[in-house]
């Protein structure tokens, strides 16, 4: 598709983290666009706000209105492209309508796999670790003074944005991708280099079971083309591709690892290891030993593209990070927030032990949101076990996202099956009274849903606490 004869590009579902970031795209390229979402949110604000129309009825009439251009009724068809995601459900009206008119349709991947076509693309897939991986990909070579721009699934810290552009508009740009397995997404890409994180089982609404969704992965692991780069975490099971591959773990005996690990002021410090050469002394306020890793990988493509250690060691100094990725709250002397986006068992695990070895002693009280019914179906021991770890639970109800309900399916699966005594079922009004009859010295919200919208209640709740 040629999109330099695009005049319109209207988004069904714009108010996603992915959408948005391609819907800015298409904004900064000079195309007129616009969308659909079912709710507002702070993103979709902030996409009004930059200048993109936004409304929130499924309207065809609406969004006709918001895609008009300057050319004749004619010539709107062919000079507009509509792009939806997988959530939007099928009887949806907009939708439908643009399929049955003739406009040309078309998913997220779909359009991100066309946009990285003719670029030197840097793809990063992973069941957790992708969004911060490919966002300290993005701001490594950015800060190193590589053109890049970057498609991410989260807002860099760095640059208030979920979308980078290039220094230099006028020269290409080496595109840095986020590659989603929902719905096998990431098959629309073909990297010249891609980064596995991890392939713990999920999604098996899509995949019916891990084997499936190994496969996929192992599909998009040959899709990097054969003059390109494979880093994976060392013990995936990948199997034989075409294209060369690398290791990457906390062990040194992979082709890039990391040494002398070390807590110090709630940061951890480090050695990358590339035998037979070093970066030493390096750090990170990202915690856990699994962002370690994840920097790890990082500076792998790094070192592929050339960056020099000098300015691979300023660029990893100056990295902040991801909102909702490990985002701190508040700080003080007395009490410590964080929220993080956790929504897989071993997403929460990996948190809340990090949480443990940053804060040794401290009582963490958590409080989660679980993320789709058939997440909590398939991993409520999963949940059970890793919410375990903390001190005090407060557990919210599932967050349906795109799913109905399911018979049987509810919070107090996981709940009745935690094995701490400090233990609790509330709803999201209730948090802010739950959270008063307790002594809170490290608290973190958790979860994919919009328990995101408490974060600020709560973080002024806790500084009004604390005075």
């Amino acid at each position: 598709m040629n999109f330099d004869k695009l005049k319109a590009v209207y988004f069904i579902g714009i108010g996603g983290i992915g959408m948005s970031a391609i819907a800015r795209y298409f904004h900064a390229h000079g195309k007129k666009v616009s969308g659909y979402d079912k709710t507002s949110t702070p993103l979709t604000v902030e996409l009004e706000q930059e200048g993109i129309h936004i409304h929130f009825d499924d309207d065809p009439a609406l969004a006709l209105s918001e895609i008009q251009i300057a050319e004749a009724a004619s010539g709107i068809i062919s000079q507009t492209l509509v792009v939806y995601t997988p959530a939007v459900p099928k009887d949806h009206k907009e939708l439908n309508y643009f399929l049955r008119e003739g406009f040309t349709v078309m998913k997220r991947s779909q359009v991100l796999g066309l946009i990285t076509q003719n670029h030197f693309t840097i793809a990063v897939a992973g069941t957790h670790g992708k969004t911060t991986t490919s966002s300290m990909i993005a701001h490594l070579l950015t800060s190193s003074g590589i053109n890049c721009t970057a498609f991410l699934g989260g807002i860099s810290k760095n640059y208030d944005s979920n979308l980078l552009l290039p220094h230099d508009p006028s020269q290409k740009s080496v595109v840095v991708v986020e590659a989603d397995e929902y719905d096998r997404s990431f098959l629309t890409l073909h990297p010249d280099i891609a980064v596995i994180t991890s392939m713990d089982a999920d999604h098996l609404d899509i995949y019916g079971d891990k084997n499936y969704m190994e496969d996929s992965y192992r599909l998009f692991a040959q899709q990097v083309k054969p003059e390109g780069m494979l880093i994976y975490k060392s013990g995936l099971p990948i199997g034989k591709i075409n294209s060369k591959q690398k290791k990457y773990s906390l062990d040194e005996s992979a082709d890039y690892s990391a040494s002398d690990i070390k807590v110090k002021d709630h940061r951890y410090y480090f050695t990358w290891r590339n035998n037979p050469g070093a970066i030493e002394n390096l750090s990170t306020l990202m915690p856990g030993r699994h962002n370690v890793e994840n920097v790890v990988a990082a500076i792998a493509v790094a070192n592929e593209l050339k960056v020099s250690p000098e300015k691979i060691y300023t660029a990893v100094h100056s990295y902040s990070g991801v909102k909702r990725r490990f985002d701190y709250q508040l700080q003080t002397n007395d009490v410590v927030y964080i929220d993080d986006y956790a929504h897989h068992p071993e997403e929460l695990r990996a948190c809340i032990s990090s949480v443990r070895e940053l804060y040794p002693g401290k009582k963490i009280t958590g409080i989660f949101q679980p993320h789709l019914y058939t997440r909590t179906r398939d991993f409520a021991d999963g949940f059970a076990s890793s919410l375990s770890l903390l001190d005090d639970l407060i557990l919210l109800d599932i967050y349906p996202a795109r799913e109905l309900p399911i018979d049987g399916v509810t919070a107090e699966m996981i709940l009745n099956k935690v094995t701490i005594p400090n233990k609790t079922l509330c709803r999201k009004a209730e948090v802010i009274n739950e959270l008063n009859a307790r002594k809170i010295e490290v608290l973190l919200t958790l979860g994919a849903g919009d328990i995101d919208q408490l974060v600020e209640p709560v973080r002024k709740f806790l500084i009004t606490k604390s005075k």
